[in-house]
């Protein structure tokens, strides 16, 4: 049996790592256990704040560094503390906000405030997806500039989220970076923050190169991880504009996926 080729695997999370009902199935487990046996790290790379990623993290046993809010935290899992935390300016932010009302009309918005325990704000007519993650509404408009935010997310009422980004990338775009991350979730971030940021900060305090990672993911959010990683390896379920830029592209993340190739690696 050949060595891993790679001493670095990075896996964002939903729609990745995890199947719909957010569990890691056990096949993708003991395949992860087997790279880590080999030598490589495993490392989660999120769109998901820590506070939404930490009950993950625990429930797979993962001590290791993990890089959250889109490249904007990078968390000691073992620890439970953070090590580097990056803001919106939030004046910059509203400024955006008001620039991309102004060429479609009102938006819903919601907003991920910074720190280990930051609260996921959810303003009026912000649709909510199913699921266990902790939320609070709010209703007075000055409320979600209270304290520090990672991000923003919005939504059109009519919009698609292609169509959303697309035309709040062509408003703001010298002001902010706006990505698609997931189905509903089109996130306004700080100028030049990407997934790719944070997983090169993450890689250099574990000494390990871009030319060692392979990455894997599922939707546009993960196009600078792909562009920064030696190879990217696109979801079966994957957007069709991060399908454009993979290496290659394996099972959905129902069909373990990672599994599929990591397997595929470790017995060549």
């Amino acid at each position: 049996m050949s060595p891993f080729p790679y001493r670095l695997v990075a896996t964002d999370l939903d729609g990745t790592l995890l199947r719909a009902d957010e569990s890691v199935s056990g096949r993708t487990r003991d395949a992860l256990a087997a790279v880590t046996e080999a030598g490589a790290a495993h490392i989660v790379v999120t769109g998901r704040a820590v506070p939404w990623t930490r009950h993950i993290l625990d429930d797979l046993g993962y001590e290791g560094i993990a890089v959250c809010g889109q490249g904007a935290q990078v968390y000691h899992a073992g620890e439970h503390r953070l090590l580097t935390s990056l803001t919106l300016d939030r004046q910059l932010a509203g400024l955006a906000l008001s620039k991309i009302e102004a060429e479609i009309g009102p938006l819903a918005l919601a907003a991920s405030r910074d720190g280990l325990e930051g609260e996921v704000l959810m303003g009026p007519g912000y649709q909510v997806q199913e699921g266990p993650l902790p939320y609070v509404p709010y209703d007075d408009p000055a409320e979600l500039w209270a304290a520090p935010l990672t991000k923003l997310y919005i939504q059109h009422p009519e919009l698609s989220d292609d169509e959303l980004t697309r035309v709040a990338r062509e408003t703001v775009g010298g002001l902010v970076d706006v990505v698609m991350a997931g189905p509903g979730i089109v996130e306004i971030l700080p100028l030049g923050l990407s997934k790719a940021t944070g997983l090169s900060l993450a890689a250099r305090r574990l000494g390990v190169k871009a030319a060692e990672t392979i990455a894997f993911g599922d939707m546009p959010n993960d196009i600078p991880m792909f562009a920064w990683a030696a190879h990217g390896v696109a979801m079966g379920n994957a957007h069709e504009e991060l399908r454009a830029v993979a290496d290659e592209v394996t099972s959905s993340n129902e069909e373990d996926g990672i599994a599929v190739v990591l397997e595929r690696l470790l017995s060549a």
